[in-house]
């Protein structure tokens, strides 16, 4: 099954290296500094399940999803392991991987319905974390084995989709926060000031686009055989955007649980936009390959303009992760024209 589909009939649910500033979760051998003093006594969080994560002291071995793992990188957290797109088959990174040294975690899967429970055990995890696009749902944590995975150490979820961005980023705040990470870094407050301008120009861009007729925008996933229109109500970062007046293509219709709405690419025009997101995760088509394989997509007025940006649907929930897309966006809508 295609990434995209999986997305949406799974549940899309059922779709910045900082030196000293980094807890290191990869040694559990206490370092003599301020972490280790803080690690004695003990931990809990409650997640987005609503369940209680406890253990007789911080964790420091953590084995996250690649998307969790990133985030927590951004706010001052290192993992041990990871599951989910890391590396590409030639050993690079995956886009997903964001600020972590893939080189450096374990990873125990690197793909859908990969999650070696042996090298989990291996890791002597003390803490597992992922996203949820539908909560109870743990992202990229195979359902069938589950059961198998869940007791050996204390979980944690985060719900990330069909929620607010800044709920989201902030929850892994709370997060990082617990695991020993300073709120008050310079690196991390930075990039909160920058999330907060890049919201504000983007505010600022999309009402002056309304002023000059408007910038109408959508969001799709492109594979071989299908075109998929993204839904701005599910998808967090396109409510944020959503919220700051940028008018975005509503689909009249979407699978069951949400997220995407698929066309034929015969159909690829059902649609009029004047820019176009598409959707960066590996495994999709990207707009260069669409424009020599589909006639349809290259017939559209925003591809025919060149007004097409990369979407990352899937970026690390951190101010660090977001600031820059919601930047590449703003300007994106400056300079676009109304074209459909």
């Amino acid at each position: 099954m295609s990434p995209v589909s999986r997305r949406a009939l799974l549940g899309a649910g059922t779709a910045l290296g900082v030196g000293g500033l980094l807890t290191a979760c990869g040694d559990d051998k206490g370092d003599g500094g301020d972490n280790s003093s803080k690690r004695s006594g003990p931990w809990a969080f409650k997640d987005d399940r609503g369940k209680t994560a406890k253990a007789d002291s911080r964790p420091r071995r953590i084995v996250a999803y690649i998307g969790a793992a990133a985030a927590l990188h951004d706010f001052g957290i290192e993992c041990t392991g990871v599951f989910g797109p890391t590396k590409l088959k030639n050993g690079d990174p995956d886009v997903q991987a964001a600020g972590v040294d893939v080189d450096k975690v374990t990873v125990i899967g690197n793909a859908w319905g990969q999650f070696s429970i042996e090298k989990y055990v291996g890791l002597r995890p003390e803490l597992l974390v992922s996203t949820m696009n539908v909560s109870p749902t743990l992202w990229y944590v195979p359902e069938e084995s589950a059961d198998k995975i869940l007791p050996i150490a204390p979980s944690v979820g985060i719900l990330t989709g069909k929620t607010t961005l800044t709920k989201a980023i902030g929850r892994f705040a709370e997060l990082a926060e617990s695991l020993g990470a300073d709120p008050r870094a310079a690196k991390v407050t930075a990039a909160k000031k920058r999330f907060e301008d890049a919201s504000e120009r983007l505010r600022k861009a999309a009402k002056a686009a309304k002023s000059r007729g408007g910038v109408r925008v959508l969001a799709m996933a492109a594979q071989a055989d299908r075109m998929y229109v993204g839904d701005p109500r599910d998808f967090t970062d396109l409510r944020h955007y959503s919220d700051l007046g940028v008018e975005f293509v509503t689909p009249t219709s979407a699978a069951k649980g949400g997220f995407f709405q698929d066309l034929s690419w015969e159909n690829a025009d059902r649609y009029e936009a004047d820019l176009i997101l598409v959707d960066k995760r590996t495994g999709n088509l990207q707009p260069a390959e669409l424009r020599k394989s589909k006639p349809t997509w290259a017939r559209l007025p925003a591809a025919e303009a060149d007004q097409v940006i990369p979407w990352f649907n899937e970026a690390q929930f951190s101010h660090a992760g977001y600031a820059p897309l919601i930047e590449r966006l703003a300007k994106a809508i400056e300079d676009s024209k109304k074209v459909a």
